[in-house]
């Protein structure tokens, strides 16, 4: 009786031990896969966005500086051959744009699609992918990066993961990026919470006219 008393406190305090240890190694449970640890530390570090040069859809070329006018930028990452992630990740990026209310848009926060497949995607496929999803290129712009050293100094900088595979096409996480009017990360969001991330831009937005009244 003695024996079997010990070994279930053994047990117990086994199972206790690597519950703290579990809870320690994924700063509370915070970061339990090697994604989420990812995000949660650039949350934590909240990286300025690299001054890289974009060419939009309208052939236009300008620095992400363009958008430092006291607005926010929303971002994706994606390539327009993608078949997989990147159409739900822009169908969700155009259903958070339709609940922003038109007050903010275009003044408030502006939406942003980067391609990091700059030798295809082009400003006149860019323009083509960006019509499957109402883009009006101005309030909501696609570009591409065609300096290599600044797009992988972007990726690397906001921890997106782009690997390139033997066809043409490309392994990459997805996530929606909200950039504050000082051009540092401020959100990361799961892109198919479509409703929680509009919530939260809008709540973002809110707060912003709240503090200007």
């Amino acid at each position: 009786m003695i024996k079997s008393r010990h070994t279930t406190i053994a047990i117990i305090a086994v199972i206790i031990f690597g519950f703290v240890l579990f809870y320690i190694g994924t700063d509370g449970f915070r970061a339990f896969t090697a994604e989420s640890a990812r995000t949660y530390d650039i949350m934590q570090e909240k990286p300025a966005f690299p001054s890289v040069t974009l060419e939009d859809s309208k052939e236009r070329t300008y620095t992400f500086d363009e958008f430092a006018d006291g607005r926010y930028v929303f971002v994706t990452f994606m390539y327009t051959s993608c078949t997989t992630v990147c159409p739900q990740l822009e169908m969700n990026m155009a259903s958070v744009y339709n609940q922003i209310p038109d007050e903010y848009i275009g003044e408030d926060i502006v939406f942003l699609s980067i391609s990091f497949d700059p030798e295809r995607d082009d400003p006149a496929t860019l323009k083509k992918y960006r019509g499957y999803f109402d883009s009006d290129g101005e309030t909501w712009r696609m570009a591409r990066i065609n300096n290599k050293k600044e797009l992988q100094s972007l990726l690397d900088e906001l921890g997106v993961i782009v690997i390139p595979n033997d066809n043409g096409d490309f392994t990459h996480n997805s996530a929606f990026y909200l950039i504050d009017k000082s051009g540092h990360l401020q959100q990361v969001m799961d892109y198919t919470l479509v409703d929680e991330a509009a919530s939260k831009v809008n709540d973002i937005l809110a707060a912003q006219g709240d503090d200007n009244g």
